[in-house]
C-alpha cells in the first residue's frame, strides 16, 4: 500500500525522490530477538526504541562504531534505519561480512 502510494506521489514534482525511497531494500533481523536501535553507530548511544521480533529493516547507510558479535558475526559496521537510528549489523542478515550500502556521511 505506501508503494502504491509513493507511485501516486511520484507522479507529481519531486517524484523521484520519494520512488528512490520506496524502492530501499529491506534485510531482515535475527529470528526470534527483539533488537535495540541506538542513535548512533554503537552501545555508548542512547537506545531509541527496540524491534519486534521477526521484522526487516531498510539500510540507508553504514557507518564505524563499536565492535558487537551477533548471529551473524563479529563487526563493527551499523546500520542505519532510519534518521538518527542505529542498529549493529551483526543482527541483521545482509548476506555479506563487510559493508553493502554506503557510507554515512
Amino acid at each position: 500500500m505506501a508503494v502504491d502510494r509513493a507511485e501516486e506521489i511520484g507522479a507529481g514534482a519531486g517524484g523521484d525522490a520519494v520512488a528512490a525511497e520506496a524502492a530501499v531494500r529491506t534485510y531482515p533481523v535475527a529470528p526470534g530477538l527483539r533488537l535495540n536501535v541506538r542513535s548512533g553507530p554503537g552501545t555508548d548511544y542512547g537506545i531509541v526504541r527496540v524491534l519486534p521480533e521477526g521484522v526487516s529493516v531498510p539500510i540507508f547507510c553504514q557507518a564505524p562504531g563499536t565492535n558487537v558479535s551477533g548471529p551473524y558475526g563479529t563487526t563493527n559496521i551499523w546500520d542505519n534505519i532510519d534518521n538518527g537510528q542505529y542498529v549493529s549489523d551483526a543482527y541483521v542478515q545482509t548476506g555479506s561480512d563487510g559493508y553493502i550500502a554506503s557510507r554515512c556521511g
